[in-house]
């Protein structure tokens, strides 16, 4: 462990963030980097005291000014901060493309490479100057100057193009509702959505009450709500957001938008001499080549498509002797896998809910990583934030010593974007005067906003979310790296970043963890014995369908990127319809766009690599295995997953990291048995 003087440069205050004030802030320290990377250059020696400390100082300027920039317009847009972050993002893409195509940097990091000085380094120093010059090299550091330049403008192309992948989500989920003033239209849902739908029609001076396509909103009124045709109306503005089709058809449309993302990252990929993006994309991951890939993928498909299959008959079935329901289609699915999951473990979602005040769970995932890890966290009043219901948490090891900070922002709201993710915003660092900077984290989920007056109140599916997200948390903040590049989460390939966020969802999933976070909204009482069952009963219901819909995710974004051809158009739904015929179960409708929401691949860092939630699935089944056989709370156990994992960041290959934490490789075998198939 480092023993140096843990710090904190300052938090950001969010409060004084104005957009007109970004973009001259941006420039001034693009400009003061440029300045000081010349200087560093006309040194006649580099060594890593004088050169790459400086360029981690350069980074972390950077990083400093953009990060709660960047999450801002992620959980707080406005108009204003929308366009200053638009106009930014150029510089920031051309910014970063120049130093990575630097053929005098790329020396220079290379002379410190050969040097006598590189055997001496800590194996995070050498990590650092080989992903430095693998980076160089995947940035085009060595193309003639058209080619450089092309690549840069492509970087900015698809930069932008993304950003407005990303707003047109925001913008179509928030800009179709649904008005209801007939309480019979809205038999089946739960009192607490009802409320919530009730509070945004008064919100909007309307009388009765409003539905909208939040994901938390959503999802409880499709597999509750009895009357069909308004089932179809929230499927179809559902799955039509930002698309050519649905209520808001080409208003928000990604269609060439996407098209074009492809397009971009296929001809890059080309000019740094990949064959496709996919290749490229797995130039930095675990898996190595689109072989392995794939077979990894179909493998998972011949293993699960039997029970899907089974399980869709039997939903067919159900909906017929219940309602008369000739045909199934894609907006029943949700209602009918409710009904019958009612039907045969006599658990509906929301049972479940005023088991799980937030206060409470919160609490509880602390307790299960202090018996984990040994490690304390303290809430932090006083510290500004963005809005009223963001909190602010310190974490400190088993010696006090300050390890981390973190911010939650759990609820859904109008301009925050949709989904839930751990994001950085500062990493560990030791710096240049011997003291150290505290890693801080984001960590942002959508869950039903509670009623006024009142605790949120999650459902299981929530706090399984918020267990993964914290899981990311842990990795980022735990980190005993120092050195940004390859501390906490940086530098760890892609499809091993959800090994310890999958990881921790198990927990949340025994009796002993549920004692600790749950507790009645009235009476205090925790998840009773039979409630339990019927969860754990329910862990695993419809594993064939719910792994087929992954899986479609998964192949999809990967032959797409794999074998897109420039030559053609609207290969988008082209692919996604050749890979339904492999994966799906039941017809999906031809006005379903579901690909034009897909962010994780087309706006987030998943593109060529969703792949990575079964992969990662893998390891984190297996390596649960020896907490399951010495005891959930084990504390060597829990040590040794801390020490070998979580403390370790992008330093080392993951599977080497994996087998001196679990002894040998994992089998895909742990995962379909975690799986239930």
């Amino acid at each position: 462990m480092n023993n140096s003087i843990p710090t904190l440069k300052s938090l950001p205050i969010f409060s004084d963030i104005q957009p007109n004030a970004i973009e001259p802030a941006l420039k001034q320290v693009i400009s003061q980097n440029r300045a000081t990377l010349s200087k560093l250059l006309e040194q006649e020696e580099y060594t890593w005291d004088n050169f790459m400390v400086s360029l981690e100082d350069m980074d972390d300027q950077l990083s400093h000014l953009w990060s709660p920039i960047s999450h801002l317009h992620a959980v707080a847009e406005s108009d204003a901060l929308r366009a200053a972050y638009n106009a930014c993002l150029p510089l920031l893409t051309e910014y970063h493309t120049e130093v990575m195509q630097n053929e005098s940097l790329y020396k220079a990091i290379k002379t410190i490479a050969d040097s006598a000085e590189y055997s001496h380094f800590n194996p995070a120093q050498r990590k650092v100057i080989d992903n430095y010059l693998r980076d160089f090299k995947l940035a085009g550091v060595h193309l003639p100057p058209a080619e450089k330049a092309r690549f840069a403008e492509l970087q900015k192309q698809a930069s932008k193009l993304s950003a407005q992948f990303s707003e047109n989500i925001l913008d179509a989920t928030q800009g179709w509702t649904l008005h209801i003033t007939d309480p019979d239209t809205l038999l089946g849902l739960p009192e607490q959505t009802l409320k919530l739908a009730e509070q945004t029609a008064q919100q909007r001076n309307l009388e009765g009450w409003m539905l909208t396509l939040d994901s938390s909103s959503y999802s409880t009124v499709m597999k509750n709500l009895a009357h069909r045709e308004f089932r179809w109306l929230i499927y179809e503005a559902y799955v039509t957001r930002a698309s050519d089709q649905g209520p808001n058809a080409k208003r928000w449309d990604n269609t060439t938008i996407m098209e074009d993302i492809v397009k971009t990252r296929h001809e890059y990929a080309n000019l740094v001499g990949f064959k496709n993006y996919a290749a490229y994309s797995l130039a930095t991951k675990m898996a190595k080549t689109p072989e392995r890939v794939l077979e990894f993928l179909h493998n998972l498909i011949l293993k699960s498509k039997k029970a899907a299959i089974e399980e869709i008959e039997e939903l067919t079935k159900f909906a017929k002797d219940t309602d008369g329901l000739e045909h199934l289609e894609a907006w029943d699915l949700p209602y009918y896998s409710e009904k019958i999951r009612q039907t045969k473990l006599a658990l509906a979602e929301d049972d479940l809910r005023p088991y799980f005040p937030i206060t409470k769970v919160l609490e509880g995932m602390f307790s299960v990583v202090n018996k984990l890890y040994g490690i304390k966290i303290v809430e932090r009043s006083g510290v500004d934030t963005w809005h009223p219901n963001v909190q602010f948490f310190e974490i400190y090891d088993e010696q006090d010593v300050l390890r981390g900070y973190f911010y939650t922002d759990l609820y859904a709201r109008p301009h925050k974007r949709d989904g839930a993710w751990m994001d950085e915003c500062q990493s560990r660092r030791l710096l240049p005067d011997g003291s150290l900077q505290i890693p801080i984290a984001f960590l942002t989920c959508n869950f039903m906003r509670p009623l006024t007056n009142h605790t949120a109140l999650l459902a299981h599916e929530d706090v399984q979310t918020l267990f993964h997200e914290f899981g990311h948390c842990l990795h980022h903040l735990l980190t005993q790296v120092d050195y940004v590049p390859v501390a906490g989460i940086n530098g760890v390939p892609w499809d091993a970043v959800e090994f310890p966020s999958q990881f921790f969802e198990h927990w949340c999933w025994e009796k002993e963890v549920l004692a600790l976070i749950s507790a009645h909204k009235d009476t205090g009482e925790p998840l009773p014995g039979i409630l339990y069952n019927k969860l754990i009963s329910a862990k695993n219901f419809q594993p064939g369908m719910h792994m087929l819909r992954q899986l479609e995710f998964a192949l999809f974004d990967f032959m797409l990127h794999l074998n897109f051809d420039p030559s053609k158009e609207l290969q988008v739904q082209a692919m996604l319809d050749q890979i339904r015929e492999e994966t799906s179960v039941i017809n999906v409708p031809t006005f379903n766009r579901f690909q034009h929401s897909f962010s994780h691949i087309f706006s987030g860092g998943y593109a060529a690599g969703y792949y990575s939630y079964k992969w990662a699935e893998v390891l984190s089944s297996d390596a649960y295995a020896p907490f399951k056989e010495k005891g959930i709370f084990d504390g060597d156990t829990g040590r040794a997953f801390l020490k070998n994992i979580l403390e370790q960041g992008g330093v080392q290959d993951p599977m080497a990291l994996y087998v001196a934490f679990r002894g040998h490789e994992p089998t895909v075998d742990a995962l379909l048995k975690e799986s239930g198939l």
